[in-house]
C-alpha cells in the first residue's frame, strides 16, 4: 500500500520542508494541503503552481491528492448568503483545476457545518446542489472529486458512510467519489467497514490516524484507541486497493518532522504482510 504525507502539519515551515522529510522518511506520495502559505489555490493560479510542481519533481514525490482548505475559513458552501456560497463553490472549482494541473488523481472536499437555522431537508438539498455543480465541473475538466465525511464534532451533515453513499447515489457522477477518514466512524461508534460495504468501488481514498473515541483528534498511530492493526488487516483482506494518507493535522506543528517519522514507522509496522512489499 502507498502511504502518503499530509502537509498541513508543516504550515509553519516552507513547503519544501515537508517534501524533504517525506523523501528522507520514505513516504510514497504527498497529499497537498491547499492553504496559505503553501498551496492556496488562487496563489497557485497566480504563479505558485510551477514551484510546487518543481518540488514534486526534485524530490520524486508525486502530489496524488490536493486538499484545499475550506469550510468556514472563509469558505463553506453550506453556510451564509448566496454570494458567500457562490464564492465557496467558485473557489473549489478553481481548486479542482489546480489539482488537475498538479497531476493529482483527486481534489478532496468535505461537507461543512450547515448551521442550526434551517431544516435538515433544506440543508441536504443545498449540499446535493453543491456537489452536483462540483461533479459537473469535474466532468468538464476531466478531474475527480473525493468527498470526505467529517465527524459529528465538525459537521451536522454527511457524517456517516450511509449519508455519504446516499449523496453519491443522488449525484450519480463518475467524477464524484467517496473516502473514509477513520476518525469519524470511530468517534461515532460506527464500523469503519461500513464505508467498504456502502461505497464499494467508489471508496477511492483513506485517511488513517489514531483517535481517542471522544473527540475529532487526529493522533499518531498507536497513541489512541483505534485497533489499527486489525483495521488494516480487514481492509487488506477485503481488497481495498486505494492509497492511505497519514493525516496528521495541527496537533504536532511544533515538531512535525519527529511525528511524521514516528507515524510512518508505526503504521508500517502495523501493515499486513501483503502490503509491506
Amino acid at each position: 500500500m502507498e502511504l502518503g504525507m499530509f502537509t498541513c502539519g508543516y504550515q509553519f515551515y516552507p513547503l519544501e520542508r515537508a517534501f524533504t522529510d517525506a523523501k528522507r522518511f520514505g513516504y510514497d506520495y504527498i497529499e497537498l494541503w491547499g492553504g496559505r502559505p503553501h498551496a492556496f489555490a488562487p496563489d497557485l493560479a497566480q504563479g505558485g503552481l510551477a514551484e510546487v510542481r518543481a518540488l514534486a519533481e526534485r524530490y520524486g514525490l508525486p502530489v496524488r491528492v490536493y486538499t484545499p482548505e475550506h469550510n468556514a475559513y472563509p469558505y463553506n458552501y453550506m453556510l451564509g448568503s448566496a454570494a458567500q456560497r457562490r464564492e465557496a463553490l467558485d473557489y473549489l472549482k478553481l481548486s479542482m483545476e489546480m489539482g488537475k494541473a498538479l497531476g493529482a488523481d483527486y481534489t478532496l472536499v468535505s461537507v461543512g457545518h450547515g448551521g442550526y437555522a434551517l431544516p435538515r431537508q433544506v440543508l441536504w438539498e443545498r449540499m446535493l446542489e453543491s456537489l452536483k455543480e462540483l461533479a459537473r465541473h469535474g466532468e468538464t475538466i476531466g478531474h475527480a472529486v473525493v468527498v470526505e465525511s467529517l465527524s459529528h464534532y465538525e459537521s451536522n451533515l454527511c457524517t456517516t458512510a450511509g449519508e455519504l453513499a446516499q449523496a453519491l447515489d443522488a449525484v450519480d457522477s463518475p467524477c464524484l467519489l467517496g473516502m473514509c477518514d477513520v476518525v469519524p466512524p470511530f468517534a461515532a461508534r460506527e464500523p469503519a467497514g461500513n464505508y467498504l460495504d456502502l461505497l464499494g468501488p467508489r471508496m477511492a481514498h483513506l485517511h488513517l490516524v489514531d483517535n481517542d473515541g471522544a473527540s475529532d483528534s487526529h493522533m499518531v498511530p498507536g497513541d489512541g484507541a483505534v485497533p489499527l492493526p486489525e483495521l488494516l488487516l480487514e481492509l487488506y483482506e477485503r481488497g481495498y486497493q486505494g492509497r492511505c494518507t497519514i493525516e496528521l493535522v495541527t496537533a504536532y506543528q511544533n515538531e512535525p518532522s519527529l511525528y511524521a517519522r514516528r507515524a510512518l514507522d508505526r503504521l508500517r509496522a502495523m501493515l499486513p504482510e501483503g502490503w509491506k512489499g
